[in-house]
């Protein structure tokens, strides 16, 4: 089933490579009713789970092997089965099969069609098989599922950069999101020109302000991608890692506030100016660690590329707000 080791198999429709030898469960069904078409029907060469349907043969839900395997005999499958299912249309590509698997993590997926009806299942083998055969030792020795799927989206991200044009289309639309930042950060500009004007080390620290908070809301942003490869996005996880973030954001926006504050203070004898740009700074760090956290992890509950999608996004805000604070603290101080 794996014949990917160019990139234009990839190119196929997924129904071309699902597999059909599923048995569909009746949702309607007892578990007893389950175990019982299972062994009448087979379970084909590998089966990881089950997929309930509607009268009209409509997918509805999902079972693990595991919970099936666990329940009572009387239980219905209704009562049972994982109601929000996420399925492939018929109508994707391989390659668009592929990027389910790295962005969910799960080892199979329904194949369905305009009315929910399931075609087709495939599951990550039809990737990883040839993976594993093409791959030198290190790749057979990938054993944890997280690195499976890290394994997956690297040789994805390959097959999206043999193609110029497909790594253009990938890209180009986030990349707007750096556009329409600059623009408004030089509106933004225009609005306080006289301000800038009557206090010129403002505009001598401009650039340090920029490149601090782009290199914070980086370091966070890096971190966030890293620890959402191992967790998946809740609102307790959210909250817990809001906390830490907010309190290493203030601590690193005192400390590195405080040295620009002291060096500006030295170098022109300017109390107010180090307390307008140390200030800003503070404050604008803070936010550019909360959008560092914030943009992947929406960008991930969205079910969207974070390693993409967010560095335009996450930088573009956390400029964009750094100059509010940064010329309104001017503005207010200066005139």
């Amino acid at each position: 089933m794996s014949q990917f080791g160019g990139t234009a198999h990839f190119n196929d429709r997924v129904t071309a490579h699902a597999r059909k030898d599923l048995p569909l469960l009746q949702a309607n069904m007892t578990v007893a009713e389950a175990l019982e078409t299972i062994r009448r029907e087979g379970i084909g060469e590998r089966i990881i789970y089950f997929y309930a349907v509607d009268d009209q043969k409509r997918l509805v839900g999902v079972l693990p092997t595991r919970r099936l395997l666990t329940a009572s005999l009387d239980s219905i499958l209704d009562t049972i089965m994982v109601r929000r299912v996420a399925a492939i249309p018929a109508t994707a590509s391989v390659l668009e099969a592929c990027e389910f698997f790295v962005m969910y993590k799960f080892f199979a997926f329904p194949v369905i069609d305009a009315d929910r009806r399931v075609v087709g299942m495939v599951d990550v083998t039809l990737f990883t098989e040839e993976m594993m055969e093409s791959e030198p030792e290190p790749a057979r020795a990938v054993s944890r599922s997280d690195d499976l799927f890290e394994v997956l989206g690297f040789h994805l991200a390959q097959v999206r950069e043999a193609s110029p044009w497909r790594g253009f289309r990938y890209r180009f639309p986030w990349l707007l999101a750096t556009v329409a930042s600059g623009t408004l950060c030089a509106i933004l500009a225009g609005f306080f020109e006289i301000t800038l004007a009557h206090s010129i080390v403002i505009a001598f620290f401009l650039t340090m302000v920029l490149g601090l908070n782009e290199s914070v809301s980086t370091q966070s942003m890096s971190l966030t991608i890293q620890a959402l490869r191992s967790v998946g996005v809740t609102w307790r996880w959210f909250a817990q890692a809001l906390r830490r973030e907010f309190i290493t954001a203030s601590l690193l926006g005192f400390a590195l506030g405080s040295i620009v504050a002291i060096i500006v203070w030295l170098w022109r004898g300017d109390r107010t100016a180090a307390l307008v740009i140390g200030g800003s700074i503070a404050l604008s760090l803070i936010t550019a660690c909360l959008f560092g956290l914030g943009v992947p992890s929406l960008l991930h509950r969205l079910k969207l590329d974070p390693k993409i999608a967010a560095g335009p996004i996450t930088l573009g805000l956390a400029d964009f707000f750094a100059l509010v604070f940064y010329f309104t603290s001017a503005w207010l101080v200066f005139g």
